[in-house]
């Protein structure tokens, strides 16, 4: 979406996501694997709270594609041409997730090049953001778009288990089998539930896109915080009762724990919203926590270079020997690190911009 269209909420939202995921990946990368440490409170604290970053991440893709669509058919007229924008991105980002692999076996040798083809969240989110922009043009009107998104969604998230436990899914393709279910270190993200999470993002941002008015904006988003807390009492309820399926884990498969993670989700949405309202009565503008929705635009770029610095040669000399406040003394200094990696990189794409546009205006003639 263009700047002037983009909702700020959004782009903060995003920058925690940033943020989590960079706690989580020097959590886990740099604290001692001591259990002294490991398996304090704090540490599992901190490691739940890092988890949160890849569904917030594929929730708030699911949202995104859906405003992008929308804006894009009132921009061109053309619902085809919006679904092919989204397909195109789609396809870019799974492209993305193979080069991404390619540069780290390239920069940090020593891997065998079968981990190529390890799926990471980026191949989770490039077919579902493609299948969710087909779904949003086939669908008539927002509320049907909310309808099948939810369905969709919903439908990842009880067929886990099922699919995890299937003993036909040993007969598909070894490649094939790891974006199914979970197969040792070649599996870090699978379709099932993770993919799940783009669709319920859609299914908001349908509704989002649906609210015109700033008025209807505002009602929608005190909805949505009241069905998140629903969706997260309900979680909590169905974990306490006997499991539906013969074998079901809360923390990976369980249907229950995707509701959880989805309205807290929800609810951190509309906390977010209430934000963004706030600093807009207070300030005249919601520019007051820009640097977080500045990392939020630049997400993708702080995820291609944040990986090899934490896990790669970068930080060796402190791999797991950090105490645990002396990771998030590190992670501290690390936010700031990508912040500024994100002004350097715009400074040399200016750069390269004014110098390939250089040749060109010197070419032109000069007009009287």
């Amino acid at each position: 979406m263009t700047s002037t269209h983009r909702r700020a909420y959004v782009d903060w939202a995003r920058g925690i996501a940033v943020l989590l995921m960079i706690e989580a990946h020097t959590a886990d990368a740099w604290t001692r694997l001591s259990p002294a440490v490991r398996r304090t409170i704090a540490f599992r604290d901190v490691t739940v709270l890092g988890g949160f970053a890849a569904p917030l991440f594929l929730w708030l893709a699911g949202l995104a594609v859906v405003l992008a669509a929308t804006r894009a058919a009132e921009r061109t007229g053309s619902r085809r041409a919006a679904v092919e924008m989204i397909c195109r991105r789609g396809l870019e980002i799974f492209i993305l997730a193979f080069l991404f692999r390619l540069q780290g076996f390239i920069i940090t040798p020593g891997s065998h090049p079968v981990t190529l083809f390890r799926v990471d969240i980026l191949n989770i989110m490039g077919p579902a953001i493609a299948i969710a922009g087909i779904v949003w043009g086939l669908a008539r009107g927002p509320a049907a778009r909310v309808l099948w998104y939810a369905c969709i969604a919903a439908a990842f998230a009880m067929a886990t288990p099922i699919v995890r436990a299937s003993p036909a899914i040993d007969a598909w393709p070894l490649w094939l089998q790891w974006y199914m279910r979970p197969f040792g270190e070649f599996t870090i993200f699978t379709l099932f539930p993770w993919a799940g999470f783009v669709f319920a993002g859609g299914a908001v941002g349908a509704l989002i896109a649906a609210a015109r008015a700033p008025r209807a904006e505002r009602r929608l988003h005190a909805i949505l915080g009241l069905v998140g807390a629903a969706l997260v009492l309900i979680g909590f309820y169905t974990a306490g009762r006997p499991s539906i399926y013969t074998a079901s884990s809360f923390w990976t498969s369980s249907p229950t724990w995707f509701a959880i993670r989805l309205g807290i989700l929800m609810i951190a949405l509309t906390v977010i919203y209430g934000c963004e309202l706030l600093f807009v009565a207070l300030r005249g503008a919601a520019a007051g926590i820009d640097p977080l929705a500045r990392m939020g635009r630049s997400s993708l770029f702080i995820y291609w270079i944040h990986v090899e610095l934490v896990y790669g040669y970068a930080s060796w000399l402190w791999r797991h020997r950090l105490p645990l406040w002396g990771t998030a003394i590190a992670f501290a200094l690390f936010c700031v690190l990508m912040y500024r990696a994100i002004g350097w990189r715009d400074v040399l794409v200016g750069k390269w911009r004014n110098r390939s546009r250089g040749p060109r205006h010197a070419r032109q003639p000069a007009t009287a």
